[in-house]
C-alpha cells in the first residue's frame, strides 16, 4: 500500500483499466480497441462496458485479443443508484467473473461495489469530479473500494473535469487507506485514447498477476512521465523519475515539500511534515504532463 510498486519484484507493465468499446457506448468493436492499444505499446487492457440493461449488461469477453504480448482483463463499469445527486453510481470492477450476475431490483451502487469487491475485483470509485461526488459519496464507497480515480483523459476532453484528486486527499485525511489510478474513459468519438494510464508492477504480463498487483497497491499512473524509482532514506524520501520540472510531495492540508528545475532525474525531499500522516508524490514536466505515485504513510 506503500512503496510496493518499488519494492516488490518483477517489472512495470503499462495498461488502461477504463475503457468503451460498442458493446456499450463507444464507437468501435472490441476487437479494434484492444488492437489500437495493443499497437501503441501498451502492455494490457480493461474494457469496462457499461453493465446496464439497455447494453444486455455487457462483460465484454476480449480474450481473443490476448497475444504473447498483450493481454486483456475482463471487467465492467457498473451502475446503480444512487449518488448524493440521485444519479447512478459509476463504479469500476476491474476482474469481474463472466457470470457476474447483474443488479438485483433493489441493490443500491454500495452494494453492488461489495458484490463486485467478492467477486475478486478491482473496485475504483471512476471520475470523481465528472461525476460531482461529494465527501458523503466518497465516504459510502471507502471502505469498499481499492482506489480513486485521479485522472480521467476523456473528461479532461470532454468537459475539462478530469479530476480525482479533491475526493482522493479528503478520504486520505479520514484515515481511509485508498490508491489513486488513472484511466482513458476513451469511448472513440474523438481521440481520447492513450492520456492517461497506470503502470503496475508485477512478475509477468497476466491477467491474474496483474490484478494482484493492482490489488496491493503496486502501480503507478502517468500521462507520459515514469517514476523510476522510490524510498525512504532516513528523514528523506528519495525520486527518480524521467525529466521533469517539479517533483512534489503533497499531503494533509497545505503540507508539500518540492523540487523544481528544468530536467529533475532524481530528487530527495523532507518527509518529517508528514509522519504519521499520509503523503504522494506528483511529478510535474515542461508540457505539463504528470505521474502520480499512489499515498505513502512514512511511519
Amino acid at each position: 500500500m506503500t512503496l510496493r510498486a518499488f519494492e516488490r519484484g518483477g517489472r512495470f507493465f503499462r495498461g488502461n483499466v477504463h475503457t468503451h468499446s460498442s458493446s456499450s457506448d463507444g464507437v468501435l468493436p472490441p476487437e479494434a480497441v484492444a488492437r489500437i492499444y495493443a499497437d501503441a505499446g501498451y502492455d494490457f487492457l480493461c474494457l469496462s462496458d457499461h453493465f446496464l440493461p439497455r447494453y444486455g449488461f455487457p462483460i465484454t469477453d476480449t480474450r481473443a485479443c490476448r497475444t504473447n504480448r498483450f493481454t486483456t482483463i475482463l471487467g465492467a463499469e457498473t451502475h446503480a443508484p444512487a449518488t448524493s445527486h440521485g444519479e447512478l453510481w459509476h463504479i469500476l470492477a476491474v476482474g469481474l467473473p463472466r457470470d457476474f450476475a447483474p443488479p438485483a431490483e433493489q441493490e443500491d451502487g454500495v452494494a453492488l461495489a461489495q458484490r463486485a469487491r467478492k467477486s475478486g475485483a478491482f473496485v475504483g470509485i471512476a471520475h470523481p469530479q465528472w461525476s460531482g461526488l461529494t465527501i458523503e459519496d466518497g465516504r459510502a464507497l471507502a471502505g469498499i473500494a481499492h482506489a480513486v480515480e485521479i485522472y480521467n483523459f476523456t473528461c479532461d476532453i470532454e468537459c475539462a473535469r478530469p479530476d480525482g484528486a479533491y475526493l482522493l486527499d479528503q478520504l486520505l485525511n479520514e484515515g481511509h487507506r485508498l490508491n489513486a489510478y488513472a484511466a482513458d474513459d476513451a469511448h472513440f468519438r474523438w481521440p481520447d485514447s492513450g492520456g492517461g494510464w497506470i503502470m503496475v508492477k508485477a512478475e509477468e504480463n497476466d491477467p491474474e498477476a496483474l490484478l494482484s498487483a493492482m490489488k496491493d497497491g503496486a502501480f503507478y499512473s502517468s500521462q507520459g512521465l515514469r517514476i523510476d524509482g522510490m524510498g525512504l532514506d532516513g528523514g528523506e524520501l528519495e525520486v527518480a523519475c524521467s525529466p521533469a520540472t517539479t517533483v512534489a510531495l503533497v499531503g494533509r492540508g497545505t503540507r508539500a515539500e518540492t523540487a523544481y528545475g528544468r530536467q529533475i532525474t532524481r530528487a530527495r525531499l523532507p518527509v518529517a511534515k508528514f509522519a504519521g500522516d499520509w503523503l504522494r508524490v506528483v511529478v510535474t514536466d515542461a508540457a505539463g504532463r504528470r505521474a502520480w505515485s499512489n499515498p505513502v504513510w512514512p511511519e
